[in-house]
């Protein structure tokens, strides 16, 4: 994205039959040569989910990269602002054009607990998307690779990952 673009974006998250399953607003809060990261808030019903509880009006801090098999979402309480964890989406890179920010959803999350816990997520709905062996790999690899992230601290500064793209 050129500094000249807008600094609010549609996100549209598309599933691998390039589908548009979900869109949300989104703005703007830093760019790098090959990832974006913008503010969002949580528009859904409140719900539990995984012990977090997750409320209408919660602020998202997101990553999205270009060339990189993931996104990662930082979640703060709409209340008092405390982090309640981290959100990631094993994807294909993320496409950055005009007023937007798309990715496809390949379908495994990872859900890190401010504790640094985690659970892999959707492995059943993974399974059933009979992806190519290159593709489930690279999956698989960009699973490791942000555990990797969170093992070493690297994930909690998405600002620094957003320069290094």
């Amino acid at each position: 994205m050129s500094v000249a673009e807008p600094s609010h974006v549609d996100v549209i998250k598309l599933n691998p039959r390039g589908e548009e399953t979900w869109r949300y607003p989104g703005k703007i809060l830093a760019r790098g040569e090959k990832a974006v990261l913008l503010e969002a808030y949580f528009n859904r019903v409140d719900r539990m989910f995984h012990g977090i509880s997750l409320r209408l009006g919660d602020r998202f801090v997101e990553a999205y990269f270009s060339q990189r098999g993931y996104n990662i979402f930082a979640m703060y309480d709409v209340d008092d602002g405390h982090l309640k964890g981290w959100y990631c989406n094993v994807t294909r890179p993320a496409l950055f054009q005009d007023h937007q920010i798309s990715y496809v959803d390949l379908a495994l999350d990872l859900l890190v607990y401010p504790d640094g816990s985690s659970l892999v997520l959707d492995e059943d709905e993974f399974a059933e998307l009979n992806l190519s062996a290159e593709e489930a790999q690279f999956a698989w690899d960009s699973l490791a690779e942000l555990k990797a992230l969170f093992a070493s601290g690297a994930a909690q500064d998405l600002e620094q990952l957003v320069r290094e793209g």
